[in-house]
């Protein structure tokens, strides 16, 4: 059988991986636009901030060991198009080439694309965005430049949050806007966000949040002025980091998709034609906390509906388990980890929940390197599973007691059930009443009063 797989990040490695590692006898054609494979876009912001000084790190395989395993390589290749009916895809080599090849099986592993405003100067100089390597080296480099001072972030979501902090540790003064309220409003309530927004504030990052831009003005070509809806900025530089994306040109006029162009695929990552898949970014995924299909973008995500890919190409029936969209950020000594859904999140999503908040030490009282934990457990009124949670602190910990909960969606557990959960106690990693237990043990309080 010949499997072609058109991208070659996070989700097409994982289908090459499975189907090279476990299935011998294959064919398996790996083709991409760029000219490198799994480079971690989420470590763009480390190196770009410098607290690594070598990006060869963020790749974690090359070209060749795939050929090595027999898979035939071809980077730098476009693709114009699919003939879905022939089963055969067209495209233009890095020498302007064009050529062809056929598929048993195809997989679209294509991935995101950043959001672009369409606001009046857009296309200046000086304009940023981030998700290839290409482009991280792009920022890197102006942030070389000592013209370049005056750095503008627009969004503060995961990526923007992360270049803000690079820019800062980089000597620069940082602009951060976004159209929410607080930073990070796609995964946290308010109460949680404010840690990092004080956070950001106290590095001495110039905030600007509930303001809207609409517009990029230039001098000589190359941006200079922002305009947003209460006033206009000096820049020397912008980095557009709002948002990413299905990327799914090549499909979307003959697959199946959600209204953002994600392919929509089941529970093998099989789309509307059987001899298609789609993985990672393009694709749609099952949110156990919603009990519905959604779209999550996250390289985790992308690993794991490559491998369930892989096995349901190669005929062993595997279905993915659906995802909870766990997450976490460090920026400077803050850390915020979530699982499912927020608040508001929920509430959006038409959900009736309620939350459990509680705060206190990581380790015993008498531990003097101890650190203070925030938490949020999020619940359905009705049934009273977990749906979501949420953990701030300057302790590393909360990033492993996050999956917890992610498991805890994923098996449909109560709150209740958490409250008499047995974890273990010792004082050097944790305290006898646990905050976990703590935050379940108030819900459960919460239900006795309005009992009685």
């Amino acid at each position: 059988m010949k499997v072609l797989i058109i991208g070659t990040n996070h989700a097409g490695i994982a289908v090459a991986n499975t189907l090279l590692d476990h299935y011998a006898g294959n064919e398996v054609v790996m083709m991409d636009r760029n000219s490198n494979m799994s480079y971690l876009g989420c470590g763009t912001a480390i190196w770009v901030g410098r607290q690594i000084e070598d990006s060869s790190q963020l790749f974690y395989t090359k070209p060749e060991d795939f050929a090595q395993k027999g898979a035939k390589i071809m980077l730098e290749t476009q693709v114009e198009w699919i003939d879905f009916e022939q089963k055969i895809v067209h495209a233009l080599d890095n020498a302007g080439q064009n050529i062809s090849e056929s598929y048993d099986k195809l997989v679209l592993a294509t991935g995101s694309k950043p959001i672009i405003p369409n606001i009046p100067g857009k296309d200046l100089d000086g304009i940023h965005y981030l998700k290839l390597f290409q482009e991280g080296q792009a920022v890197d480099a102006a942030f070389d430049n000592p013209a370049i001072n005056r750095i503008a972030v627009i969004g503060a979501g995961y990526i923007g949050t992360e270049i803000a902090e690079a820019a800062k540790r980089r000597g620069k003064e940082v602009l951060l806007f976004d159209a929410e309220e607080t930073s990070l409003a796609s995964y946290y309530d308010p109460e949680f966000a404010a840690d990092m927004d004080e956070n950001l504030a106290n590095h001495g990052i110039e905030l600007h949040f509930n303001e809207l831009v609409q517009e990029f003005q230039g001098n000589n070509e190359r941006v200079s002025q922002l305009v947003t809806n209460k006033g206009s900025y000096q820049v020397d530089m912008v980095i557009n980091a709002i948002g990413f994306t299905a990327l799914s040109d090549l499909g979307a006029h003959h697959l199946e998709t959600l209204p953002n162009g994600a392919y929509l695929v089941d529970n093998h990552q099989q789309t509307s034609d059987e001899d298609v898949y789609a993985v990672g970014d393009c694709a749609s995924v099952y949110s156990n906390a919603l009990n519905d299909t959604s779209y999550i973008a996250l390289a985790s995500n992308a690993v794991r509906t490559g491998i369930v890919a892989g096995h349901n190409i190669a005929g062993n029936t595997l279905e993915g388990i659906g995802v909870q969209g766990s997450n976490g950020i460090a920026i400077w000594e803050q850390n915020l980890t979530s699982t499912g859904l927020s608040v508001k999140a929920a509430e959006k999503a038409g959900m009736e929940v309620a939350y459990s908040d509680y705060t206190g030490q990581q380790k015993s009282w008498f531990i003097k390197d101890n650190d203070q934990v925030k938490i949020r457990v999020v619940y359905e009124k009705s049934s009273r599973r977990i749906v979501g949670a949420q953990m701030s602190s300057t302790s590393e910990i909360i990033a492993g007691n996050i999956n917890m909960f992610s498991l805890a969606i994923q098996e449909q557990v109560t709150i209740d059930k958490l409250a008499l959960l047995d974890l273990f106690f010792l004082p050097h990693f944790n305290a006898p009443y646990n905050y976990m237990t703590m935050a379940a043990l108030k819900a459960q309080e919460k239900v006795a009063q309005i009992v009685s």
